[in-house]
């Protein structure tokens, strides 16, 4: 990054797939309001390191960009918007809501912390936006928030109550981005199955995919971020077993594998239930491949409760492991509870990803041999339908979609040929 002036707005986004939509929504608004040298921080909240960084990373931006105008929003400046204003950096701190009306971003405002209750609001606007900037695949929020209560979540208190986008709003942007060029959507929220009760006819997400998917057949690829395993409705589960334009790739909330820490949790769904997800969706779709979250040392886990979330990760036949050592978050449950030492949790965090890499290895060798559909991400590197990385070897258009056959797999990417 450097000094000089520059029309085109700078954001650096921490956090979720959200926060990466609404980044790009933030983009345009700058941009329409004529901002020059404006620097946008979207911040995470979700572990107190995350914070860290974002503070960490704001105090950089002010050293190298002395004139820009520096603006602090998301999650963290939500929750805590007194701390970011008194930054002596920031010029501006916008909360979840703010951030995405157009007029927050005209002159600067009398005040410097702008904010509201969170928790107050009841829509969540459709907002149009016409690309991204990797030009791969595009975001389209179509939930926002969470009612749920996990004992080591503050999310809630940074995104408000649930409440979902019209499915006609959520048509039109998937229009729009199809005849943009895009051929891969993903459907993201905080909660995304827990769309549609405060909607009109109270639809399901099930049903508002299938509307989607049956109003924009030119969409080749629909992908669905993280699913909470429990709340999966009859019309998913039919779009699982015959919509070949939903990838064959879930990513599942699981978090632990042991009922005991699910239920100090606050979780929804026991081991068994998770099971059970897995074991039915293959049964319906053979090739899926699923991806989950994990903690790893949460308060009062034991070493026997650790290992059945080891064991879990065979049972569900898990690929793609994200996994996050336990932080305890200032203002929940959790943090109160009795905690496990610092360095066993590291260590588990480590054993995980360990069981994630060889799980991830057995899911790339079943691939080799097999044609696969590939979006181009850069250069000559896209994924799969099953989310596997693919190096193809010479460089295609990003966005683009081919086909190719998988020749092996090196330092952990498939290699292929396009055909």
């Amino acid at each position: 990054m450097s000094d000089t002036v520059t029309n085109e707005p700078e954001i650096v986004t921490f956090g979720c797939r959200l926060n990466t939509y609404e980044s790009e929504v933030m983009r345009t608004h700058a941009r329409n309001a004529g901002l020059e040298d404006v620097v946008i921080v979207n911040t995470c909240a979700v572990t107190s390191e995350a914070e860290r960084q974002a503070r960490q990373t704001i105090r950089k931006l002010r050293r190298e960009r002395p004139n820009a105008r520096i603006v602090v929003t998301g999650c963290a400046a939500q929750i805590d918007p007194q701390r970011y204003g008194a930054m002596p950096e920031v010029d501006q701190v916008l909360g979840n809501q703010e951030k995405l009306q157009p007029e927050s971003w005209g002159l600067p405002p009398a005040e410097k912390v702008l904010v509201n209750d969170i928790m107050s609001v009841k829509e969540t606007a459709g907002h149009l936006i016409g690309g991204f900037e990797d030009r791969a695949r595009a975001f389209v929020q179509v939930q926002q928030g969470c009612d749920h209560r996990c004992t080591f979540c503050i999310i809630p208190y940074g995104r408000g109550p649930s409440r979902s986008v019209p499915i006609g709003a959520v048509v039109e942007q998937v229009q729009a981005l199809v005849k943009a060029g895009y051929n891969e959507v993903v459907l993201s929220g905080v909660d995304i199955t827990s769309f549609g009760p405060d909607l009109p006819g109270t639809p399901t997400l099930g049903q508002m995919v299938r509307r989607l998917l049956a109003l924009v057949p030119e969409l080749p690829r629909l992908r669905l971020s993280s699913l909470d395993c429990i709340e999966i409705d009859d019309d998913l589960w039919r779009l699982i077993e015959t919509e070949p334009r939903l990838m064959p790739h879930l990513h599942l909330s699981l978090q632990a594998g042991d009922d005991m820490i699910l239920k100090r949790m606050k979780r929804r769904h026991s081991r068994a239930d998770a099971i059970a997800f897995c074991e039915r969706v293959r049964s319906l779709r053979p090739d899926m491949a699923f991806g989950a979250d994990f903690i790893a040392g949460f308060p009062t886990e034991t070493d026997e409760m650790f290992e059945n979330t080891l064991r879990l990760v065979e049972e569900c036949g898990l690929t793609w492991l994200h996994v996050f050592p336990y932080s305890p978050r200032p203002g929940t449950p959790a943090a109160r509870m009795p905690q496990v030492d610092g360095g066993v949790r590291k260590e588990r965090a480590a054993r995980l990803r360990a069981l994630g890499a060889e799980a991830e290895a057995r899911t790339l060798a079943t691939l080799v041999g097999r044609e696969v559909s590939v979006l181009v991400e850069k250069d000559d590197l896209g994924r799969t339908e099953h989310f596997a990385a693919i190096r193809l070897g010479t460089p295609h258009p990003p966005g683009s979609v081919l086909r190719a056959t998988v020749t092996g797999v090196a330092d952990g990417t498939l290699t292929g040929t396009p055909l």
